[in-house]
C-alpha cells in the first residue's frame, strides 16, 4: 500500500526530530574535543564534564530507543530489535488490554449513558433531509434483501403459508359473519332495492313475451279481450306490489327479508351440512387452476412492487418511510420514556454484543498483529511514536550534560 499524506508528513517530522537529537549529540562530542585539546583547567573542566556526561546519555537513551524497533548499528546484541522479536505476544498483550479495560459492561454502559443517543436520533430524525437519508438506507437494504432471497423457496413458504391459513379457517362461519355486517349496515336492503328496479325494468321489457305466455296458457273457450284484461290486472298488481316495497322501508317483505337473512346467517354458522358444504367449496376453489396460478405468483408479484417502490424516491412506500421516521424523530424528542427505552435497547444490545464476541475483538487485534512483518509492525509504531520518543534522546543529552556538571561540581567541593 502507498503511504498517505498524513503518513509522509509524520516520517517527515520523525526525520527532523532525529536530526535534531543527532545534532545535540554532535555538539556535546565537538565541546568535548574542543574542552579537552584546549586542556581540562579552570572552568573548562565543568565544560568538559558536561559534555561528557551528554554524549554517555545521548548514545545511551538513543541505544534504548533504537533497541525498540531495530538492532543498534545492526548487531544482534540480546534483547533488542524487541517489537519485530514480540509482536505477537505484544498483539495479544493490546487485544486482553482492550478487552479487558474497554469492551466492558462498566465502561462502555457510562459512555453510551452519557452519550444520550435517544435524544440525538430523536434530534437527527425530526429533520425531513435526515429522515429521507434513513428512509432511503432502510430502502437500500430492503431492495438488497429481496433481491438475494430464493424466489422458490420463499414462494413455497408463502404458499405453505397461505393454504394452511385458508385450510384452518371455516368458510361458512366467515360468510355468515359478512351477512351479519350486511345486514347490521343495511346493504342488504340496498340490493333489494336495486333487485326490484331490476325486475320491473325486465317487467317492462318483456311484457308482449309475457302477454303471449299467458294466451298459450289460457283456455281456447276464453275470449281474448277476457286475457288482455287479465294480464293488465296481473301486470299493473305486480308493478304496485313492487313500488309498494320500493317506497315503503317498514314493508313487510322487508322485515321477512331480514328475518330470513339472519337466520340464513346464523345457519351458515351452526348447520353442519352448510359448514361440509363450505368446506367442500373452498376446497374445490383452493384447486381450481386459476387460483393455484395467482397463488403461485403472489410472491413474484409483490417482490417486483417492493423493489419498484424502494427505488422510486416518490413512490409511496418511500413517502410512508420517511414520514415515519420523522414522527419517530419527534417522539424521541418529546417523550422521555420513549427515550429512555431507545437508550435501554441500546445498551442492552452493546452489552449482548460485549458478552459474546468482546473475545472476538481481542483476536482480531492479536490475528491482525500476527499477520504483520515484523521489520513493518515496527515501521508502523515508529511511525506513530518515534516522533515522540526522540525527545527521550534530547532530555537524555540535557540531563545527561546537567547530570555530568554537577557530579564534576561534587568532585571538586570534596
Amino acid at each position: 500500500m502507498q503511504p498517505d499524506a498524513a503518513d509522509l508528513e509524520k516520517r517527515a517530522s520523525l526525520r527532523w526530530m532525529k536530526l535534531v537529537a543527532l545534532g545535540l549529540l554532535v555538539v556535546a562530542a565537538a565541546v568535548y574535543v574542543a574542552a579537552t585539546v584546549a586542556g581540562p583547567q579552570g572552568w573548562l573542566g565543568y565544560v568538559q564534564a558536561g559534555a561528557e556526561a551528554a554524549m554517555v546519555g545521548a548514545l545511551a537513551d538513543w541505544f534504548a530507543v533504537t533497541a525498540l524497533f531495530r538492532h543498534p548499528l545492526r548487531i544482534p546484541i540480546p534483547h533488542t530489535a524487541i517489537i519485530p522479536k514480540r509482536k505477537d505476544q505484544i498483539g495479544a498483550s493490546l487485544g486482553q488490554f482492550v478487552e479487558t479495560n474497554f469492551l466492558t459492561h462498566e465502561v462502555l454502559g457510562e459512555r453510551i449513558a452519557g452519550a444520550h443517543v435517544g435524544m440525538r436520533l430523536g434530534r437527527w430524525l425530526s429533520d425531513p433531509d435526515n429522515a429521507g437519508k434513513a428512509a432511503e438506507i432502510a430502502a437500500d437494504a430492503l431492495r438488497g434483501t429481496l433481491e438475494v432471497l430464493d424466489d422458490d423457496e420463499v414462494q413455497a413458504g408463502l404458499e405453505r403459508i397461505v393454504r394452511a391459513r385458508i385450510d384452518e379457517t371455516p368458510v361458512a362461519p366467515l360468510v355468515g359473519r359478512a351477512v351479519d355486517l350486511t345486514v347490521a349496515g343495511g346493504h342488504h336492503q340496498r340490493l333489494l332495492d336495486a333487485m326490484l328496479k331490476g325486475l320491473a325494468g325486465f317487467i317492462d321489457d318483456n311484457r308482449e313475451t309475457f302477454r303471449e305466455r299467458l294466451a298459450h296458457e289460457s283456455p281456447w273457450w276464453v275470449p281474448e279481450p277476457i286475457d288482455d284484461r287479465i294480464f293488465a290486472k296481473i301486470y299493473e298488481a305486480v308493478h304496485r306490489f313492487l313500488g309498494d316495497v320500493g317506497d315503503d322501508p317498514d314493508h313487510e317483505l322487508r322485515h321477512s327479508l331480514d328475518a330470513r337473512v339472519a337466520a340464513f346467517a346464523a345457519r351458515l354458522k351452526t348447520d353442519p351440512e352448510l359448514l361440509e358444504k363450505g368446506e367442500q367449496l373452498k376446497i374445490e376453489l383452493l384447486e381450481h387452476p386459476e387460483v393455484r396460478a395467482w397463488i403461485e405468483t403472489l410472491w413474484l408479484g409483490t417482490k417486483g412492487r417492493l423493489i419498484e417502490m424502494t427505488e422510486d424516491p416518490t413512490s409511496e412506500l418511500r413517502y410512508r418511510m420517511v414520514r415515519s421516521y420523522q414522527r419517530f424523530g419527534e417522539r424521541l424528542l418529546s417523550e422521555p420514556a420513549l427515550r429512555a427505552k431507545v437508550d435501554g435497547w441500546i445498551e442492552r444490545g452493546v452489552g449482548y454484543v460485549i458478552d459474546n464476541y468482546r473475545s472476538q475483538v481481542s483476536h482480531l487485534i492479536s490475528s491482525t498483529v500476527e499477520r504483520w512483518d515484523g521489520a513493518e509492525t515496527a515501521d508502523k509504531l515508529e511511525l506513530q511514536v518515534g516522533r515522540d520518543l526522540q525527545f527521550i534522546r534530547i532530555n537524555g543529552t540535557v540531563v545527561g550534560g546537567l547530570a555530568g556538571l554537577a557530579i564534576h561540581a561534587a568532585t571538586q567541593l570534596l
